[in-house]
């Protein structure tokens, strides 16, 4: 990480320059996205990059200019929006976890065929070790397959530049670009100084107004536009000031550290003087002159990169030269997980600093449900629906703290595959003859991914119940607003379920009982049926009233 005494040089006596701030990657990227003249921001939570938006919204100054800055119904629909503001010429910029890119795929890949208008920039951050995740891909694949160039920071501060020089380089070239995160430069601090804000793009059309048009006669003829700029795109990389060749005099090894893995590298040799030749890679598609060059020097290549063998598996393919390619895939780095300087140490034939081992003074406590939380009351009552004469196995779950309905004492959950997949597979096992099959998904997943598979069993009546549980918000990345609130039931009736059999209750102790009959009784209903527990996150209610009594003082 780059210390954060750079703030210290801005400070004289006792003014600080307001030009230096103390910012997470997230928040470096959304500040670099406001100061390039940025006149939307496109995202669902996700962490770890929520702290995007958030900071975009609570931005006086993107207030102030009146930037685009509301969450998104999923990640589809955020870079769809975003196009569609590149389409009129402004700059814009769509954010979400790893994952979600997974949601976007569609629009994202198409998106390097149509091109962008207005600077179009998709900014994903990516969770190895899956922190908070369901798996730990790599979203540089992405990026190569839909062939757009891919900027991933090595610190806060190329954070921050990196959207000057993404939207730049996207309107351009007239590509989508990618700045690609990972968790440790999402989530840390660090220094980062300001550039001179730009002024907003004024609205305009594209020349060509057949550009967005991927009919196959127009998608043909823009796929080869996509393929003549590939070279461009490398010889961008080639001459980028976020990647640098530092020579070595020791030949026998030679090192190419992407994004933070730089960091990593380079605390291993605190004096600055890494005696191997060494490539730090930020900007890509990869800079084949400057890796060439490596592999032609040196006895072998060691690839430090946080995630996937991205560059590895390319150095494999493209650049066979009898060179000794060192990594992830060979062994020398860990298969998954997180890199860190004591890991690196030891791929770098470095003697091992491990200090004694830590006490365990504390026991290891798996995560909860808030006390209050109405997904207790909810689970409650579920399990002693299903006890008898049902048992284990019929509950379909989605991603949310509901998730944690999986853990003691509830263990309530047999499923959490991806955003909306609770209904869907509760449909394919009652197709298969389970009976009961039961979908637990929250309200804002419900409107992120749940309203199509709630479709397919209106359709097929399916005989399966769907729990939408309602607290108002999108709880587990902090209590981002829900789509659904105030409308869940409107849209659920609006997709043909029978008003006879959507359900709904406000799930507490005291009416446990009247919950338990209402599961019963949708259970023993042939066809779909919908409850709908009901009462507003705690989290949030405390958050509200501790608001008011400031208020109020």
């Amino acid at each position: 990480m780059r210390c954060t005494s750079i703030l210290h040089d801005y400070m004289k006596e006792d003014t600080v320059d307001t030009n230096a701030l103390l910012l997470l990657g997230d928040e470096a990227v959304a500040q670099g996205a406001i100061d390039a003249g940025v006149s939307g921001f496109y995202a669902y939570p996700g962490t770890p990059s929520t702290e995007i938006m958030e900071y975009a919204q609570h931005s006086k100054t993107a207030a102030e200019a009146g930037i685009h800055r509301r969450w998104s119904a999923n990640e589809k629909t955020a870079v769809e929006t975003a196009i569609g503001m590149s389409y009129a010429g402004k700059r814009a910029i769509t954010m979400m976890k790893h994952v979600g890119l997974n949601v976007a795929a569609d629009p994202f890949i198409n998106a390097g065929i149509t091109g962008a208008h207005g600077g179009l920039v998709v900014a994903v951050a990516d969770d190895p070790s899956m922190h908070s995740s369901q798996d730990e891909q790599d979203s540089r694949f992405y990026g190569k397959f839909a062939m757009i160039p891919i900027l991933e920071p090595s610190n806060q501060q190329e954070a921050y530049d990196m959207c000057f020089t993404a939207f730049e380089l996207s309107e351009r070239l007239q590509v989508p670009v990618m700045i690609r995160l990972t968790t440790r430069i999402a989530h840390s601090r660090s220094g980062v100084v300001r550039r001179d804000p730009l002024a907003e793009n004024t609205m305009g059309l594209p020349e060509d107004k057949r550009q967005f048009v991927l009919l196959p006669a127009i998608a043909r003829t823009r796929y080869k536009m996509l393929l003549d700029k590939q070279g461009t795109m490398e010889e961008e990389a080639e001459q980028s000031s976020y990647n640098s060749y530092t020579d070595g005099e020791d030949k026998r090894m030679g090192i190419i550290a992407t994004g933070i893995a730089y960091n990593y590298v380079m605390e291993n040799y605190p004096d600055g003087n890494c005696p191997y030749p060494l490539l730090k890679l930020s900007q890509y598609p990869i800079p084949r002159r400057l890796v060439a060059r490596m592999v032609d020097e040196c006895e072998s290549v060691l690839v430090a990169e946080e995630g996937m063998p991205v560059v590895e598996e390319q150095l494999r393919g493209l650049l066979d030269r009898g060179a000794h390619i060192k990594g992830r895939l060979s062994g020398e780095l860990p298969r998954d997980g997180e890199l860190n300087p004591a890991i690196v140490r030891e791929a770098l034939g470095l003697q091992s600093k491990t200090g004694p081992d830590v006490a365990e003074v504390v026991t290891a406590r798996p995560p909860a449900l808030c006390p209050g939380c109405s997904h207790i009351d909810t689970y409650n009552a579920l399990n002693e629906a299903l006890k008898e004469p049902y048992g284990d196995g019929h509950v379909f779950s989605d991603i949310g703290c509901y998730t944690l309905g999986a853990l003691p004492p509830f263990e309530s959950i047999n499923s959490c595959v991806d955003m909306g997949a609770s209904i869907t597979m509760a449909k394919g096992a009652a197709d298969a003859g389970l009976y009961p099959s039961v979908a637990v998904i929250g309200d804002s997943t419900f409107t992120h991914s749940g309203l199509t598979g709630l479709l397919d069993a209106v359709l097929e009546n399916t005989n399966m119940v769907l729990m939408i549980l309602d607290n108002s918000t999108t709880a587990m990345t902090g209590g981002q607003e829900s789509h659904a609130t105030g409308r869940l039931r409107r849209v659920v009736e609006g997709l043909g379920v029978d008003s006879e059999h959507v359900r709904e209750i406000k799930p507490r102790r005291n009416v446990h009982d009247e919950f338990v009959q209402i599961i019963k009784e949708e259970i023993e209903h042939e066809g779909i049926s919908v409850i709908i527990p009901h009462r507003e996150c705690v989290q949030t209610q405390l958050r509200k009233a501790k608001a008011k009594k400031k208020g109020g003082k």
